[in-house]
Parts: structure tokens; C-alpha cells; sequence
């Protein structure tokens, strides 16, 4: 059913959620307002929901998905959907395109989207034909593109613009077929995940307008098809190098980050390596005090175990006796071998 752009309002009918056998509902571009009737959201046979660009609110519920496993694009865009994103969501496995946008959800990234099989395959080798001409707008590179023939190969990821808090779930990196991942203007914290490259189909990456800080990690480098790329936060360090990365030289990639460094940027990094070593003599002075104490260790040792030796002799004379019998032993046995390899080595001359 594709009743988009048509300027409709009001509240979604109710009878659409008797709809069992729907496939494919399109109502995005319109001027619908108010919250959605709880059966709408268990369309079991519903491969495409376009709500997109509409004036619809409330939560979406934590009963989504319990009847439908064929959910393919979830598009909510440019809405008024408040609450939490629903652990639910992911058990829409074969979910390829999530566009939650541009809303007022709020809480944090749920870290089971790590299932979502969909995502986790690249589909640039099979499609699907659902005989239906009608196209999915998504934000790709920072553009609106619709997607028509060619959505099947799209798998994408928007969260941004919304109220979202708390760290990047590493989680996410597990999405390996991810084509888009668009996380900016939230109130994300924490660092850049270390496996961020372990993403390797993303082709455009936009983490910008959050409070994340840290490094960038050195992985991001292995993005070998990545065009589109917003780091604006507060980063530092140095940006790391690589040969994709080496074709981004667009400075505001970076914009806001005061303490990056490198290229593209015109700040040089060696005022920034000069910091970094700084710390280490730091930790070096504060470990000489523990090498003096080590050595002082030693000497009072050795000063224990000799004195020792000394007073138990001078306290035990049978002891005491034995001890310069021994040496007297060993230094004659000593002087007997000296003697005899002396008189071998001049008859030996002689003999010459």
C-alpha cells in the first residue's frame, strides 16, 4: 500500500492494522499526526514500513516485532516518536535499513543490534523482487538519495538526531555488511570503539555533533570503501593515516576537535609528541625513588648475611675450627697444583 506524498492528515485509519496480509506500507510524506493503534505494529507478513517525514508521537512499543519476523526497512523519520529504542527491534532479524531519525528518542543504543542478521551480510550479491516500483529515502553522504530498484543493497543504519546517551556499543561493529551508519547530534560519550574497522562495507560514517573524546583509533584506516566521513567531536591525538583515508582531505571532517592533529589539518603534531613523552620521564622520576630503595635492599642483606656469618663463628668454636682446617686443606691443595703445573712447564723447555 503506497499512500505517500498524497498530503493526508489526521490519525492513521485503525482498519490499516487488520491488514494481516500487507507487504509493503508506504505513508511516509504526509501530514499524519497522533499515536499509532497497538495492533499497526504487528503486521506479521510486512516486509517495508515507511512512516518517514509524518507528525506522528508516542512510543514505539516494546511488543514490536513479537508476530512479524520479515521486516526488512523500518523507516520512522522525521517524526515525534518519544521513549526508548525497544529491545524488541532486535528480533526483527532480517532488518536491513533502521531510520529512526530525527525524533525524540531518548536513552541509550540498545547493544543486542548486534542481531540483526541483515546487517551483518552484504547484500551487493542478491536483491530482492517485491514487484513494487515504490522507493526508500534514506540519508547517504550527507544527501537524500531514494533508493528504488536498488534498496535491497542498501543496509543502513540512522539514529541521528535524537536524545540517545552513553557509549557507541561496540556491539555495533559486529554489523560487518553495513553500508551507512549515521549516529550524530546526540549526547553519545565515551570513545570511538577500537574495532570501528571491522566494519568494512560502511561507505559513509557520520559519528559528528556528540561528546565522544579520545583517540581516533588507528583501525578506522582499514575502511577501504569509506567516501563519507564527520568526525566532529572532541577528539585528540594524532588523525591516523591510510590509503582511504589519505582521499578525505575535506578539513571540517574534523571540525571542533581542538587537540587533533595532522593531516588534513593545519595544526603539525609535534607539539603533540612532545606532550606524549612527556608523561614517560614523569614515570621515570617517580620510579628512581624505588631503584634507590632496591640497592640500599641489597647492601643490608649482604651486611646481615655476613655478620651473620662472623658472630656464629666467634660464638662457636668447634665451628670456628673446622672452618680454618678447610681453608688450610683447600690452600695447600691449591699450592700442590701450582707447584706441579710449574715444574711441568720448565721441564718442558728444558727438554726444547
Amino acid at each position: 500500500m503506497q499512500l505517500n506524498s498524497n498530503g493526508l492528515s489526521g490519525v492513521i485509519p485503525s482498519f490499516i492494522g487488520n491488514l494481516s496480509q500487507l507487504e509493503w506500507l508506504s505513508l511516509n510524506d504526509n501530514k499524519f499526526s497522533g499515536e499509532l493503534h497497538a495492533e499497526f505494529w504487528n503486521l506479521s507478513w510486512l516486509t517495508v514500513l515507511d512512516l518517514g517525514d509524518n507528525a506522528l508521537c508516542g512510543h514505539i512499543p516494546e511488543s514490536f516485532g513479537e508476530t512479524n519476523q520479515s521486516l526488512q526497512v523500518l523507516r520512522l523519520h522525521n517524526n515525534n516518536f518519544t521513549g526508548e529504542i525497544p529491545q524488541s527491534l532486535c528480533t526483527h532479524l532480517e532488518l536491513q535499513i533502521l531510520d529512526v531519525a530525527q525524533n525524540n528518542l531518548i536513552g541509550t543504543i540498545p547493544r543486542c543490534l548486534r542481531e540483526l542478521h541483515g546487517m551483518v551480510h552484504n547484500h551487493s550479491f542478491y536483491s530482492f523482487d517485491h514487484g513494487i516500483e515504490e522507493g526508500i529515502i534514506q540519508v547517504m553522504k550527507g544527501i537524500s538519495l531514494e533508493y528504488t530498484n536498488t534498496w535491497s543493497f542498501v543496509t543502513n543504519m540512522d539514529l541521528s538526531s535524537n536524545k540517545l546517551v552513553g557509549d557507541i556499543p561496540v556491539e555495533i561493529t559486529e554489523l560487518y555488511g553495513l553500508v551507512g551508519l549515521n549516529l550524530s547530534n546526540n549526547h553519545l560519550s565515551g570513545g570511538i570503539p577500537v574495532s570501528i574497522g571491522n566494519m568494512a562495507s560502511l561507505n559513509s560514517l557520520d559519528l559528528s555533533g556528540n561528546e565522544l573524546d579520545g583517540l581516533i583509533p588507528p583501525s578506522i584506516a582499514a575502511l577501504t570503501f569509506l567516501s563519507h566521513l564527520n568526525l566532529s567531536n572532541n577528539l585528540s591525538g594524532r588523525i591516523p593515516t591510510g590509503s582511504q583515508l589519505q582521499t578525505l582531505i575535506d578539513p571540517t571532517i574534523y571540525a571542533g576537535n581542538k587537540d587533533l592533529c595532522g593531516a588534513p589539518l593545519p595544526k603539525n603534531c609535534s607539539n603533540h609528541e612532545v606532550l606524549t613523552t612527556t608523561p614517560k620521564k614523569t614515570y621515570e622520576a617517580v620510579d628512581e625513588p624505588n631503584k634507590a630503595w632496591f640497592y640500599v635492599d641489597i647492601i643490608c642483606g649482604f651486611a646481615t648475611g655476613f655478620w651473620g656469618v662472623i658472630v656464629v663463628l666467634m660464638l662457636k668454636k668447634q665451628w670456628r675450627h673446622k672452618l680454618f682446617i678447610f681453608a688450610k686443606e683447600s690452600m695447600d691443595k691449591i699450592h700442590v697444583a701450582v707447584m706441579v703445573r710449574v715444574n711441568t712447564m720448565k721441564r718442558g723447555r728444558g727438554a726444547m
